[in-house]
């Protein structure tokens, strides 16, 4: 397939009137977009600047005041409404998100899928804003609840691996809280997060609740996290670690996602076809542009060769390709940074002595910044390819002896975000789960099960990043805690009348009582 056979189908002048959405106080110079597919320039969007910023949080200001006033089911309502509109208009989402990424159409499916998931969960999930009653201080005496209040204006930033999902899950939960979302998205993909714009205003958003401000992130996100109330980012730890320091310096609270060095053990007992299977959506999915990815695959070496030649065969079956049709398995990376940074860890791991079992090239003649599936054994702990976070389609396969050594070798990194395990018995599974430093584990998964339960926290530990997204966490984090405590009774404080000795004595007592009544405790 070759890169002719892959034109924009989302028309010039549609993608003019999405950068047109964009407001800023006069003329701006302009970022060129580039579709990583054919290396030709699709559009342009306008190089925001601190001004806009400023100008945009400030409208956001305004505007959240009118929407947190809304009961929580009428905003719910507008997010059950954009489920509905996002999967109606999927065709000229997807097109969009292959045009800006050079994704396969299935890995431009899974993010349609997933927000609409988020917006179906959190759109039906306003009792988790509800007032919470809480033990008063002397029971019968004192009314206690706790109220949860927006935050105000809550800023994302976002990468370019999955533009529409991480430029609105994070927003869906802010939005359902009373909150305004100011984004900046990735510059190689604004026109997907300012899709998502439309789409949320066409659900019946107003118009200032969530906006989107486009530039360079050396401008627009410092400018960004120093005017809102809390920030969500998405991308590499050194940048989440600028993030975190501007927002401590700010006195604001953060979710921070960042990147990942992620394992996977099969045990002996493990299903290898299903595991292979697993490996070639967790790894190869989105081309292995995924901060979940499975980088390092650990197998028991009882089954290791039938592993590495299943796995193998397997990938020698996947076609590379770029289209809008479901039939390329594979697509491109992003661009020409992250093809260097993929042939260099490779270049890097070969010569130090590492084995390619299969592929380990650039295939230009399919794309511009396509490369092929990767696996490469005989590596050690000592190459940047066992180390550092590849961000493309290439994994590393060592066996192990005893499963004390597989969970050793998982848990050597410094990052911790995800983890899959392989086992026909799902109880060893679990408890194997429990000894891996990560934010997320799956048995007989990759990473999938725990991503797409909603219901339950996902982030990373160690240097994968602070916080957590989806669930009761997902919602609750862009929201105050106002306890509000009403006085029925008696004051707590020791009447005057009474001798201060005497108000020991009881009070020691009642603590005495309250310790052995079990509904008072």
């Amino acid at each position: 397939m070759t890169v002719a056979q892959f034109p924009p189908r989302v028309s010039e002048s549609e993608l003019s009137r999405l950068a047109d959405t964009v407001r800023t106080a006069g003329e701006r110079e302009s970022i060129s977009v580039r579709a990583p597919g054919t290396d030709a320039e699709i559009g342009s969007v306008p190089s925001g600047t601190e001004t806009d910023v400023a100008e945009a949080v400030a409208r956001a200001r305004t505007a959240q005041q009118s929407w947190a006033t809304l009961p929580v089911e009428s905003r719910a309502r507008i997010l059950r409404r954009f489920h509905d509109t996002i999967l109606d208009e999927r065709a000229t989402v997807l097109d969009l998100i292959q045009l800006e990424t050079g994704k396969s159409r299935l890995d431009a499916l899974n993010e349609v899928l997933d927000v609409a998931n988020t917006a179906r969960y959190y759109g039906h999930r306003t009792a988790l804003l509800e007032p919470e009653r809480r033990r008063g201080a002397i029971p019968f005496l004192t009314r206690t609840t706790v109220e949860h209040p927006p935050v105000g204006v809550v800023g994302v930033i976002s990468p370019w691996n999955y533009p529409l999902t991480l430029s609105i899950a994070d927003a869906i939960p802010a939005l359902l809280a009373g909150n305004a979302v100011v984004l900046t998205p990735a510059s190689a993909t604004p026109f997907t997060a300012l899709l998502v714009r439309t789409l949320l205003r066409r659900a019946g958003l107003p118009e200032d609740v969530f906006q989107v401000v486009t530039g360079p992130g050396g401008t627009v996100g410092p400018a960004l996290v120093d005017r809102v109330d809390f920030v969500v980012f998405t991308g590499s730890t050194e940048t989440g670690r600028t993030v975190a320091s501007l927002a401590g310096e700010n006195l604001i609270d953060a979710t921070l996602e960042l990147g990942g060095k992620n394992p996977m053990i099969v045990l002996a007992d493990a299903d290898l076809d299903r595991a292979v299977e697993a490996v070639i959506h967790g790894s190869f999915g989105n081309a292995g542009q995924l901060c979940l990815a499975l980088e390092r695959l650990y197998v028991s070496r009882e089954v290791f060769e039938p592993f590495v030649d299943l796995l193998v065969e397997r990938i020698e079956a996947l076609e590379l390709g770029l289209s809008y049709d479901y039939g390329p398995d594979v697509g491109s990376l992003i661009g020409p940074a992250q093809l260097a940074t993929v042939k260099a860890h490779v270049e890097d791991a070969t010569e130090s002595g590492a084995t390619v079992e299969v592929g380990g090239r650039h295939r230009p003649v399919v794309g511009p910044y396509v490369y092929e599936p990767t696996v490469l054994t005989n590596v050690d702990p000592s190459m940047t390819i066992t180390r550092e976070e590849t961000f493309g389609p290439v994994v590393t396969v060592e066996p192990f002896d005893a499963t004390s050594e597989a969970v050793e070798m998982a848990n050597d990194t410094d990052y911790g975000l995800n983890a899959s395990i392989f086992t026909g018995t799902p109880e060893r599974g679990r408890e194997l789960a429990s000894r891996i430093e990560c934010g997320t584990v799956n048995v007989n998964g990759a990473y999938a099960p725990a991503w797409g339960s909603i219901d339950a926290p996902m982030g990373g530990m160690r240097d994968s990043g602070i916080g957590r997204r989806h669930g009761p966490e997902g919602v609750l984090k862009y929201t105050e805690s106002r306890t509000v405590s009403e006085q029925r009774g008696p004051s707590i404080h020791p009447p005057r009348w009474l001798p201060n000795d005497w108000y020991e004595s009881g009070m020691v007592w009642m603590l005495r009582l309250l310790d052995r009544l079990p509904g008072l405790r």
